[in-house]
């Protein structure tokens, strides 16, 4: 049995209910009697950047430094005013915001894959449906995984061989951490799990103090943090999330040198990948990778609302400044709009019941976590 989560992770239902009840009386502000903005609404001069999580975090960070180049090139120049509401895995801000939000451009919703995974596994206390919602501005990212020299894994065999549990650091089952998870569950090699570290960082820290032996990290901060250790022995790369292409999952270019979970399953089975366990995992990595940051507004909201921040993608693009100083905040993945695949994009938040219902049954299975989903 894999080691329970930090207590503090665990939220009872009296705190959970505390910091997820908010006043929802009267209309969204600034819509009219029957809840709508009229067409041809145009963007607000002042726009709240709503941060359902801490300041300075991987989310935090990314819409604050997005927020000027915003103001440079939406048109009217608005202001955006980040505004951290944290609490409940980010299902505090993000139910707020659907509450009173409104759909009139006075604020969007920055949203991470952590915000997508508490909707995707159906929480009871999740107000907000992406599914619905119209996408903004979309980031991507990847992850890679890899393991101390220490536990003598340095190929597929060496992982099939080995017995004993890898022990892992993560945030929350519930959170990013849930692909790594899943892409361990596809191995059939479930990991020895401790929750509750405040990030990613926090995490690599435990790793390099030997208390974890397999980590993961966004592929950015595996570049920057990772590499180096690799470089000195410190730590063996294994394999990458990678990302979608086509509708397939393939190398990472970030890092191409470095096998997906889908090639080595074949180099540890000789088989690719298949079953519910798989199924389950592409599920959940496309909406939390391929779409990992995002900046969203309320269903409803008009297309002349919601156009001006696609339009604002393609100036950000050719942006040089922007290009030049985003690389390690955007992971070197490219900014993307809604524009031509907001339905494929909402598609992607519709998953089978059937690849929910095997998530919940392996954290639950595996990791003693058992959130009430359906």
């Amino acid at each position: 049995m894999s080691r329970k989560p930090m207590s503090r992770i665990r939220m009872t239902g009296v705190v959970m209910a505390a910091g997820l009840t908010l006043a929802a009386c009267g209309n969204p502000q600034g819509v009219g009697d029957d809840g709508k903005t009229d067409a041809g609404a145009e963007v607000p001069s002042r726009v709240e950047m709503v941060i359902p999580y801490d300041e300075g975090g991987g989310t935090d960070t990314w819409a604050r430094f997005l927020a000027p180049y915003l103001k440079k090139h939406t048109a009217g120049t608005p202001t955006f005013l980040p505004e951290n509401k944290p609490g409940g895995e980010s299902i505090t801000g993000s139910n707020e915001f659907v509450r009173s939000g409104g759909t009139d451009g006075k604020e969007v919703l920055v949203t991470s894959a952590t915000t997508y995974y508490q909707a995707l596994l159906k929480r009871p206390e999740v107000e907000f449906d992406f599914s619905k919602m119209r996408p903004l501005i979309m980031n991507g990212s990847g992850g890679v995984i890899y393991t101390s020299p220490k536990t003598g894994i340095k190929s597929a065999d060496d992982l099939v061989k080995h017995k004993k549990k890898l022990t892992y650091g993560g945030i929350s089952a519930t959170g990013l951490d849930l692909t790594m998870l899943q892409a361990m569950d596809v191995l059939k090699k479930p990991v020895d799990a401790t929750f509750g570290f405040e990030g990613r960082e926090t995490a690599l820290l435990a790793y390099q103090r030997g208390e974890v032996n397999i980590d993961y990290q966004t592929t950015s901060a595996y570049k920057t943090q990772v590499e180096p250790l690799a470089e000195k022995g410190k730590a063996v790369p294994l394999m990458s999330f990678g990302v979608l292409k086509d509708g397939k999952v393939v190398r990472d270019p970030n890092v191409p040198d470095l096998p997906t979970v889908e090639e080595f399953h074949k180099k540890m089975y000789g088989k690719k990948p298949s079953g519910p366990a798989y199924e389950s995992y592409k599920a959940f990595l496309v909406p939390g990778t391929t779409y990992q940051k995002g900046l969203w507004a309320n269903e409803d909201t008009p297309d002349s609302i919601v156009k001006a921040y696609w339009s604002t993608v393609g100036k950000l693009k050719k942006d040089k400044n922007f290009a030049k100083k985003s690389d390690s905040v955007l992971g070197g993945y490219p900014l993307y709009s809604g524009e031509n695949a907001e339905q494929e994009i909402q598609k992607a938040f519709e998953i089978d019941p059937a690849a929910r219902k095997y998530a919940l049954d392996m954290l639950e299975r595996e990791y003693d976590e058992k959130l009430g989903g359906t």
